[in-house]
């Protein structure tokens, strides 16, 4: 058994201004895909005593770094209610997280199939399938182990999203724009979890760090990507990737970052109580924006922000010049 990460991978941040640098990344990736992998059968101790799921275990109970954990209805729910809004909270996260690297895959698998021999993205592209393939095997477990009836994403949005898989036999760039707009927000949240110590139980940890390991080099991917290939796009092309950037990036974070309205049914959150942490909350729309600030900060890296498109990100309330973050305030402040 291989053991889960104890610090959190960065990514792969270098120059790919020549062919010949670009390739250097994909196989410093590859061979860090040989390195360090784990399996989700193999490398997380499921049968172990201290990592069985407990819907009523009150190390599930939402943190106030999620908003609905700070508000005062939650907080006046019994311990055990407290705890099974947490739990469906992390299903939710992960069962949504398999989707989108279900699409995720297709999409990869169709690139790859156009790719002439001797390419080194393609071996890099089963590397990055095989590991989301354990993925979502370790989350389709987490969610089995709840023993709750998860859903995942919204019915209309998963109608729409079996679309994704065929972007890359459009663009690949907007494909790969589609893979960080998934991945980012949810290694933001995963990031700032474990780092403010909000992780209570064993068995979320261990998936989590596994999960940012190895997505830390899947961003690190689409970045280096964007980066070799936006600069030979044409103007129409650049155009149209810069207009469509901010809608998925707007639409994706909020399905990671908002809560499930099947969650919501489930144990009547008011909808005034949901409005107030959600929608009216001025941090949480700053984490939301947040969350996609290094897409943001590329973007405005490789030009493609012009003043069109700049009322897309703010309609979509996902707006900040780019290297800047919106404050929110700490959780101690919220609190109080």
């Amino acid at each position: 058994m291989t053991k889960a990460p104890t610090e959190l991978a960065e990514e792969v941040r270098e120059q790919v201004q020549s062919k010949k640098a670009y390739r250097a990344v994909i196989e410093r990736l590859n061979k860090a895909s040989v390195d360090k992998h784990w399996e989700a059968y193999a490398d997380v101790p499921w049968d172990d005593p201290d990592f069985q799921v407990d819907k009523n275990d009150p190390r599930w109970a939402l943190p106030k770094f999620d908003r609905l954990g700070a508000t005062e209805w939650y907080q006046s729910q019994p311990p055990e209610i407290q705890a099974q809004i947490g739990l469906w909270r992390v299903g939710t996260a992960m069962k949504i997280g398999l989707q989108f690297e279900n699409l995720l895959k297709r999409g990869l698998l169709n690139y790859a199939y156009r790719l002439p021999n001797n390419r080194p993205e393609f071996r890099y592209v089963y590397h990055e399938t095989t590991e989301e393939c354990h993925h979502g095997m370790m989350f389709q477990e987490f969610v089995n182990r709840t023993k709750m009836p998860i859903k995942g994403m919204p019915r209309a949005l998963n109608l729409v999203a079996q679309l994704a898989p065929l972007i890359p036999l459009v663009s690949t760039e907007l494909f790969f724009v589609f893979v960080l707009g998934g991945e980012d927000p949810i290694d933001y949240v995963q990031r700032k979890s474990l780092k403010g110590g909000h992780i209570k139980h064993p068995l979320e940890e261990t998936i989590m760090k596994i999960h940012i390991a190895e997505e830390a080099r899947h961003i690190s991917f689409a970045r280096h990507y964007l980066k070799h290939r936006v600069p030979n796009l044409s103007g129409p092309q650049r155009r149209i990737l810069g207009f469509t950037t901010p809608i998925i990036l707007g639409v994706m974070a909020r399905i990671m970052l908002s809560p499930p309205g099947p969650m919501v049914r489930r144990f009547h959150i008011p909808a005034d109580v949901v409005r107030a942490a959600y929608r009216d909350d001025p941090d949480h729309m700053a984490e939301v924006a947040n969350s996609v600030g290094k897409i943001r900060d590329l973007m405005g890296e490789l030009r493609l922000i012009n003043p069109v498109n700049k009322r897309v990100w703010k309609l979509f309330g996902i707006w900040d010049e780019p290297g800047r973050r919106r404050p929110v305030r700490s959780d101690h402040a919220k609190a109080a």
